[in-house]
């Protein structure tokens, strides 16, 4: 049974950080590419991040970049999201994704149906 957990929001104010962890059991977590999407009320599950399984590759979207960023340590089997200079326009439930496929060590993805098991969320919450 694989299982994602997710820890790490809260309620920040605008400009603060934040790191968010995911730690994965039930499936061998390195060889595995990762990811990171976010859902705001009313909105579609959205790509923010997504790392390779050997850590080596990296992706973001256009709206985190130069202020996300997206790591993993596969002997703890954790990925984390470390947030800084947050905005308002951020606050959203994040989940992190397992793929679904074993492809290569340099494989990711940043889309959402190419990820088969995910963790029950973390809500992240920017005032202004």
């Amino acid at each position: 049974q694989v299982q994602l957990v997710e820890s790490g929001g809260g309620l920040v104010q605008a400009g603060g950080s934040l790191r968010l962890s995911c730690t994965a059991s039930g499936r061998t977590f390195s060889r595995y590419a990762m990811g990171w999407f976010r859902q705001a009320p009313g909105n579609e599950r959205e790509f923010v991040a997504a790392i390779s399984s050997s850590g080596g590759s990296t992706d973001y979207a256009d709206s985190v970049k130069g202020r996300f960023t997206i790591s993993r340590d596969n002997a703890k089997n954790t990925v984390w999201l470390q947030m800084n200079n947050l905005r308002p326009e951020d606050t959203a439930v994040y989940y992190c994704g397992l793929a679904r496929y074993i492809i290569g060590s340099a494989y990711y993805t940043t889309r959402k149906q190419d990820y088969d098991y995910w963790g029950q969320g973390t809500q992240v919450t920017v005032s202004s």
